[in-house]
Formats: structure tokens, C-alpha cells, sequence
């Protein structure tokens, strides 16, 4: 039997609801899906003025050198330390392998591991380091393009930087929420999880989460919504668009999207549960098998 349970936010809680009220709005809206792999990204250098001293970076979606928005991974070497500088527009980081510091100068050490989360405003001096051997992070940004820029130039935009641990995310399940088709579910805990991050999660708004999936889960991802963007942080993961033939393994920083009706078929591995950040302006089910 299928559990169908919606992961569209209210506020800082979770809400379950139907998603039929919203066949409308995509009515003109031509489905389509994209799948991006870690091991297929072009990679190049996040600041090119700085060459080999600079971190690589790969585009996943979108061109960082340009208007718009985009999302990358850089890949930080061991024991690297930025000086401080200042971005022309604000971003955010989700840690995906290693450790990695991103804060004032002057600031003590706080060393993000895999599945945390940063904003960096526009404006604001920072440093930012790494100091495993393999260090990796996915960025994000609402506009670009993205330019680093001296200290000297700071200034200040009215926000605020955040830092987040993984292990002070606050992971909302089965208890916080209202299920849909699923009263009084026996199992609920063991299911998927999410954790708002940021933005408005009001269908046409945009905010990011991120979402646990089990170890052994296998069902799919109904996204609703105009933009839909997946990025593996952690775990195994095998994607496969519904309707089509194009089964693949995923490793931790490929990329999965949609726009409009779009059912995304999921199973995760034996070893453990996978990790997804998630970007999107609607709402989207998830459905286990």
C-alpha cells in the first residue's frame, strides 16, 4: 500500500495537504526533468582572479557567471583558509563532505559537518576554511552573478549571517504534522523527515528544506510545483523519472529537478538514510511504496 504524505511548509511547521487544488496553476506549464551527476559537472575555479589558490567550483543548475539564479558545488582543498572578503549578493551553503568554517574574522572556529547549513549576506566580511582532506559544499544563490570582492567594500544589507549544525537541525515527523490518508500510522517515525531552512513556503514562494529519506525507502517524490531542485548531501540514492526509462544511481552532490507534474522514483540504500536538500516554489508529496 502507498502512504502518500505532502511535504509543504507553513511557517516554521510542517502541513500535510492535498495537492489537487493546484492542478491548475500548471496547466500551461510543460513538464520536464533534468539529472545532473556529480561526476558530470565542469568543474573550474569559484574565484578566478585568485587561479589555483582559489576553490574549484561546477555549475549544477544554472551559470553563477551570470543574472539569475544558479546552484554549484566547490570543492574545498585540505586546510584552506580564505582572507576575508566580501560577496556582491547573499548565499547559502549546505555542507556536504568534510568540514568547513564560514564566519567573521575575528570569530571562534565553528566547524560545520556534513548536513549543515549557512547564509552569507551580501556585503558582510567573512572567512571562509576547510580543513578535511575532501571537503565539499553546495551554494546557492537567488541572483547573480557571483563575485567575491575585497573587504574593503563592505557593507551591510539588513541580513543577518546564519550558521546551523547538523546536529542542531530540528527534525520534524510523523509527530509534528498532519497526515493525509494515513491516521494514527503505527510507523510514522521511522519515515521521512524535513527541516525548513529558509524562504516562504506558500505555493509560489520559494524556500529550501531539507529532507531525510530511511534506509531501505522506495517510492517517489510528487513534485507540484513551477521549480523543483534536489541535491544528494547524503547517502545512497537511486532516481528514476516516472514514465521513463533513465534508472540511475546518484551520488552525494548530483542534482535532480523538475518543473510542473513531475513524479521522481526514489530508493535508498540498506546502509543508511539519504539526505536531500530541497529547492522549490510549491508543494510536493511524498509517497512511499
Amino acid at each position: 500500500m502507498k502512504r502518500p504524505f505532502s511535504l509543504a511548509l507553513l511557517g516554521l511547521s510542517v502541513a500535510f495537504a492535498s495537492m489537487t487544488a493546484h492542478a491548475d496553476d500548471h496547466a500551461t506549464l510543460t513538464p520536464t526533468s533534468e539529472v545532473v551527476q556529480q561526476s558530470d559537472v565542469d568543474w573550474g575555479y569559484l574565484n578566478p582572479l585568485r587561479g589555483d589558490k582559489s576553490p574549484a567550483a561546477g555549475d549544477l543548475w544554472g551559470d553563477r557567471t551570470k543574472d539569475g539564479a544558479s546552484g554549484f558545488l566547490v570543492k574545498f582543498n585540505e586546510g584552506f583558509s580564505s582572507p576575508p572578503h566580501i560577496h556582491n549578493i547573499t548565499y547559502r551553503g549546505v555542507v556536504i563532505q568534510g568540514e568547513v568554517h564560514n564566519d567573521d574574522k575575528n570569530a571562534d572556529e565553528q566547524w560545520l559537518p556534513a548536513g549543515s547549513f549557512w547564509i552569507q549576506p551580501a556585503g558582510e566580511s567573512h572567512i571562509t576554511a576547510a580543513r578535511d582532506k575532501v571537503n565539499m559544499a553546495y551554494i546557492e544563490i537567488n541572483e547573480g552573478p557571483y563575485l567575491v570582492k575585497p573587504e574593503s567594500e563592505a557593507f551591510h544589507n539588513d541580513e543577518e549571517p546564519l550558521n546551523v549544525a547538523e546536529n542542531n537541525m530540528v527534525w520534524l515527523d510523523a509527530n509534528d504534522i498532519r497526515w493525509i490518508n494515513l491516521p494514527g500510522s503505527d510507523d510514522a517515525e521511522q519515515g521521512p523527515k524535513t527541516a525548513f531552512l529558509w524562504g516562504n513556503p506558500e505555493v509560489g514562494q520559494l524556500s529550501g528544506r531539507l529532507v531525510k529519506l530511511p534506509a531501505d525507502f522506495s517510492g517517489e517524490i510528487e513534485s507540484h510545483a513551477d521549480e523543483f531542485r534536489a541535491v544528494v548531501i547524503k547517502g545512497d540514492l537511486t532516481h528514476e523519472t516516472e514514465g521513463k526509462d533513465d534508472s540511475q544511481s546518484l551520488a552525494t552532490g548530483s542534482h535532480f529537478g523538475s518543473q510542473g507534474e513531475i513524479t521522481h522514483v526514489i530508493t535508498t540504500g540498506a546502509d543508511g538514510e539519504a539526505l536531500l536538500y530541497v529547492r522549490t516554489n510549491g508543494d510536493f508529496d511524498i509517497v512511499e511504496d
